[in-house]
């Protein structure tokens, strides 16, 4: 088309297009008719599209939890424990969970452990089937598991009986529904001590293996001994301990970590050196999947 032509072409197309719009009535966003057209377009209203979802609007007991959150987070504790408490009624699952980590630990409250197993309590009555692998399901475990530790001990003050039969039926669910890696570990530590139940090694073992690949440093501490000495249906394998206590020492940094620095320094200083070269190569192994 010689450019002459063309350029004609694309003019008439151009004053067609305005025709046409000058013609047509001015619709809005939404795609009615603008009530105003003659308006400045800085002052009509933008209206999104009608398919469109809208954010749904943030719930008050949302908006309590998160006022707690800050009131605590900026030190005001008297504050944030009222939006706490305000939204832990109203059964947000968040705030029932803060409010027991809180007592349970004595942060800026005084220590109330019959306080803190309730809120834990109603986490685990309600939300027990929430979809695992969502944000909420871990703290949802969580409660679990720190329902089930104080199974294995008792809160005399709250009429609560130590009861381990209990504790194993919380650490289990949630290791097996939410796939919890402490509860997995502790799990495997009540099998391994014959707590309220048999002694099981070889279960242990298993618990423990799964806690470890998810690095809880605990269980693979306990993985490590188990494999290192070897136990009744679990055979010895002296290099894969050992590499597993070298990766449990490295994350044992606190005081009361000594259990896991000392069971480490038992099984090097008792190793041979090929047996710690292959843990070597193990280990080595093991980190560079982990970069992956």
């Amino acid at each position: 088309m010689p450019r002459s032509v063309a350029r004609t072409f694309r003019v008439g197309v151009a004053a067609c297009a305005v025709a046409f719009l000058a013609q047509a009535p001015v619709a809005a966003f939404d795609g009615q008719p603008d009530a105003n057209p003659s308006a400045p377009v800085a002052t009509r209203p933008l209206t999104p599209p009608a398919d469109v979802p809208l954010a749904p609007p943030m719930r008050p007991v949302d908006e309590a939890f998160r006022s707690g959150a800050r009131a605590l987070a900026s030190g005001q504790t008297a504050k944030g424990l009222d939006a706490l408490g305000y939204a832990a009624a109203q059964g947000h699952p968040m705030a029932q969970w803060k409010l027991a980590r809180m007592y349970a630990d004595g942060d800026g409250v005084k220590r109330d452990d019959a306080k803190a197993f309730e809120y834990y309590s109603k986490i685990a009555n309600t939300h027990a089937e929430d979809y695992p692998g969502t944000a909420q399901s871990r703290f949802v475990a969580n409660a679990f598991v720190a329902l089930g530790s104080y199974y294995l001990i008792g809160i005399p003050t709250a009429g609560v009986k130590r009861d381990p039969s209990r504790a194993k039926d919380m650490f289990s669910y949630a290791a097996s529904y939410f796939g919890d890696a402490d509860a997995q570990f502790l799990l495997g530590k009540m099998y391994l001590d014959g707590v309220g139940m048999q002694r099981d090694a070889r279960n242990a073992g298993r618990w423990l293996s799964l806690a470890s690949q998810k690095g809880q440093y605990k269980a693979q501490a306990l993985l490590g001994e188990l494999l290192f000495k070897g136990d009744d249906g679990v055979p010895r394998q002296s290099a894969r301990g050992l590499m597993w206590l070298t990766i449990a020492r490295e994350a044992a940094a606190r005081p009361e970590d000594k259990w896991v620095v000392d069971l480490h320094e038992e099984a090097f200083a008792e190793a041979t050196a090929d047996e710690r070269a292959q843990a070597l190569t193990y280990l080595e192994n093991w980190l560079s999947r982990q970069r992956r």
